[in-house]
């Protein structure tokens, strides 16, 4: 029976406490208990703010329980970003991690007419704060108990009038293009997106999952909550955000996720280890991770590997991949996914060599997260996969993806017009993003719809998509395409200063700095061998085939977001750049080798110079695929 397996961990001090499936039912009871005997009542709001928490998962649940609605708040808001959510969503309760969190609270309450309980976690710190309206969550449970007692019948009735449409939980939009919206997300959104997920990956009671990124994220819910449930596995809450990798490696988690980022960092610095291990380990680390990039994706994927090419693979991973997966903990990983940004192919291709099943997925809020996934046997790092079971994708005439599922959010709290305008009467819901099938019926993402433009012959032009395929050089380190109604694409190149001086250096080539290397030509020519690479790629693509790029040049200088050409978080500001880079845009779509220019720059402490430079042209060559012939 699942009640006495594991249900979540916590390590504290050091130390991993355990609560199995029965003993969690009873603190979420307790606790359901307790917020009704303080009057939290059906459709009631419940803000949830801190770290990954048992004591925080169980409020949720506790909130479901009684028929409300739990409303998790990123923990690293600001209060006043917290006041909005809090107010916007008539939150009456909150329950806070720790003192932090509850001065917060504080700040905020007067400004928060309908908030009227603070319950807290953690007692550290709290000792003085005698407010009538601040509870501590162990009181709260223990009056939850008397309540109970006192009152039975209550929990079960509370259960039995719930309805699987009824509103589960409220999840907010991060807000870059205006106030946060609140995701209005049913019971059955959550409960049959989440069992149709572990269908699909076969998922057990036997899996282990470590939940270490925000509550107030739609995947935090659908993988650390609602599919923990589903399927009844155990999730365990790590110490602190600085001991992450250290508890994932003593977990040792069957199901993770984690974004890009999180993977390259880890591949960053197993790189770095290895060049200051010992020549003998390079060597062989060298020489196995060559087998395993040439094998060991093929191997996973199930497909015929020559007896020897086994045999030494299994060499490599007695030596080399075990060990490394051990370190990094990622030895009993069966499903682990990446989403949000692109993820590069020589990183995705590199776990994937060492035998870790890394697949992309491709999701929102507004879907309760799955919308596609890669089946096992068919990942690729160019792809997000197939439709998710019981989804639908249409693509319009525009290029936007549309989808259809059980998973399509009621609607955006107190929005009707926003809701209107992105999910349709008949229950299509607009992404926003432009993507394509390719012909074994996996989505492809290239850029947001808005973005998306044509060249002259009508083919399909998506900066982004470029851009970032560029960018996975590490030569490349911001690019910026042009084509929208233009005869040929072109573009921008920044390389990236220490990844080609290091280059340069080692092959003693000497330079003063990033526009005296930038005008080198042979720092044009590793640059156009990664566009041609490109070109390559681009090419095999039905697509994306016309969109292959013509003419490049390396700028002068390094986008900076002071001279106004990136924002704060390195974005490209598309519209500044064109504008102020008119004159070289013009040379690119001319017959001009290289073009004079002057550009003023602002420096680190904050003073303006000028720099001159001559920016040369290149062709890029063009690639065509043949047509392939018909057998026989």
């Amino acid at each position: 029976m699942r009640g006495s397996r594991p249900a979540i961990r916590e390590k504290d001090f050091g130390i991993w406490q355990t609560w199995n499936w029965a003993q969690t039912e009873k603190e979420i009871r307790a606790l359901a208990c307790g917020l009704a005997a303080y009057g939290f009542e059906r459709g009631d709001r419940l803000a949830i703010i801190g770290d990954n928490r048992p004591q925080l998962y169980w409020a949720m649940v506790a909130a479901q329980y009684d028929g409300g609605v739990p409303v998790p708040v990123y923990q690293d808001s600001v209060a006043e970003e917290m006041q909005y959510v809090l107010e916007h969503a008539d939150a009456r309760f909150a329950i806070a991690e720790d003192q932090e969190q509850v001065d917060k609270l504080l700040e905020i309450k007067d400004r928060c007419p309908r908030l009227e309980h603070i319950i807290y976690k953690d007692q550290r710190g709290m000792r003085d704060y005698n407010h009538p309206f601040i509870h501590y969550i162990e009181d709260v449970q223990e009056k939850g108990r008397q309540y109970d007692a006192e009152h039975p019948g209550y929990a079960e009735g509370k259960v039995n009038e719930g309805k699987g449409s009824d509103i589960a939980i409220m999840l907010y939009t991060s807000g870059t293009t205006g106030k946060p919206k609140g995701v209005m997300l049913s019971h059955d959104n959550l409960i049959i997106t989440a069992r149709n997920g572990a269908i699909q990956e076969g998922l057990t009671e036997n899996e282990e999952a470590l939940a270490y990124l925000p509550m107030a994220w739609v995947g935090d819910n659908l993988f650390s909550l609602s599919q923990a449930y589903v399927a009844g596995f155990c999730v365990s809450c790590p110490e602190s955000s600085e001991t992450v990798l250290t508890d994932l490696r003593e977990i040792g988690p069957t199901y993770f996720f984690a974004p890009p980022r999180i993977f390259e960092n880890i591949l960053t610095t197993v790189t770095i280890r290895m060049e200051d291990a010992a020549p003998f380990k390079q060597r062989m680390f060298k020489y196995f991770m060559e087998l395993a990039k040439r094998v060991g994706t093929r191997i996973l994927d199930g497909e015929q590997v020559s007896f020897m090419d086994r045999l030494r693979y299994m060499a490599g991973n007695i030596l080399i991949y075990a060990p490394l997966k051990n370190v990094l903990g990622f030895s009993r990983f069966r499903v682990a996914y990446t989403a949000g940004e692109a993820i590069g192919p020589e990183i995705f291709d590199f776990y994937r060599s060492l035998g870790i099943n890394i697949k992309q997925l491709y999701g929102s809020t507004e879907a309760s997260v799955l919308i596609t996934t890669q089946p096992n046997g068919e990942v690729r790092p160019d792809t997000v996969g197939k439709p998710c079971l019981d989804v639908d994708i249409r693509i319009e005439d525009n290029g936007e993806v549309m989808f259809k599922s059980p998973g399509v959010f009621v609607g955006y709290y107190k929005n009707e017009e926003a809701t209107a305008e992105t999910k349709t009467s008949d229950g299509w819901v607009h992404t926003g993003d432009a993507g394509f099938f390719d012909a074994d019926g996996h989505l492809k993402i290239i850029d947001r719809a808005k973005d998306v433009g044509k060249l002259t012959d009508g083919s399909m032009f998506a900066p982004k998509y470029l851009e970032n395929k560029l960018k996975f050089f590490p030569f490349v380190k911001e690019a910026v395409a042009f084509g929208n109604e233009k005869d040929y694409v072109a573009t921008f190149i920044n390389i990236d200063l220490e990844a080609v001086g290091n280059w340069a250096e080692r092959r003693n080539l000497p330079y003063s700095g990033y526009t005296d290397l930038a005008d080198r030509d042979d720092v044009y020519d590793l640059v156009q061998e990664c566009i041609e690479k490109v070109n390559v790629d681009l090419a095999a693509d039905e697509h994306l085939s016309g969109s292959q790029i013509r003419r490049f040049l390396i700028l002068h200088k390094e986008l900076d977001a002071d001279d106004g050409e990136l924002t704060r978080t390195r974005k490209v500001r598309r519209n500044f750049i064109a504008d102020r880079y008119q004159e070289l845009i013009d040379a690119l779509y001319s017959d001009k080798s290289h073009i004079r220019v002057e550009a003023e720059v602002t420096f680190e402490d904050g003073r303006k110079g000028m720099i001159k430079a001559d920016v040369k042209i290149r062709e890029a060559a063009m690639t065509t695929v043949q047509p392939m012939k018909e057998a026989g």
